[in-house]
């Protein structure tokens, strides 16, 4: 099953539990910190340069934003984490959004956690990877901005962020990614793909 990501259209922005789209279908949601490039990174992977709005300030992205692909499939984009300029009471209104939809939001299947390629596991990004565990949700790392560091540069990140998530017990598919150099693009969607293959026809 390869999804038209292509005609993939903005659907909403949601500020609550109350306002998400009718929770059916398949969900594929993408995390990161606030700098890890969510937004670019969803426009490569649809084709498309403006479905994701960017800015060049991290922590823009306020709510979580829903885009709709075809049928009863959606990407999702929450909102960056980590950003220490944002105000305490700005961070605490988007943790607590973010764990409303990863908690409670039964068409997710799946978890795209980006993370800098220079700047690799984080102590936040441990927390996704652990919370995935936990809720059992299928977890794969794009390790974007590849396009910043040389060749060397990038078989070390991929080795490191491999390793330590084996020697931790965590499993997740690992990728290079750059939204600038269009690097990574098939193999993530591929991955998005068969995630909400299984999910809407288990059999």
């Amino acid at each position: 099953m390869s999804l038209p990501f292509q005609q993939a259209q903005f659907l909403k922005s949601a500020g609550s539990l109350q306002d998400f789209p009718e929770d059916t279908g398949a969900e594929v949601a993408f995390c990161g910190r606030s700098n890890a490039g969510k937004s670019s990174t969803i426009n490569a992977i649809c084709r498309q340069k403006n479905l994701a709005r960017t800015s060049k300030t991290p922590g823009r992205t306020q709510l979580i934003n829903f885009f709709k692909l075809d049928g009863d499939t959606r990407l999702i984009d929450l909102p960056g984490y980590g950003y220490a300029k944002a105000p305490a009471h700005i961070q605490h209104q988007w943790q607590s959004l973010m764990e409303s939809y990863l908690v409670h939001r039964r068409a997710l299947c799946g978890l795209i956690l980006l993370m800098d390629i220079r700047h690799p596991l984080t102590e936040v990004d441990w927390t996704m990877i652990r919370w995935s565990k936990h809720y059992k949700l299928a977890l794969h790392i794009l390790l974007t901005k590849a396009d910043k560091v040389n060749r060397n540069a990038m078989a070390k990140s991929l080795t490191r962020v491999t390793s330590e998530m084996e020697q931790r017990g965590f499993h997740a598919g690992t990728q290079i990614f750059s939204a600038t150099q269009r690097v990574g693009i098939a193999q993530a969607q591929e991955k998005i793909s068969a995630w909400v293959s299984q999910t809407l026809d288990p059999n």
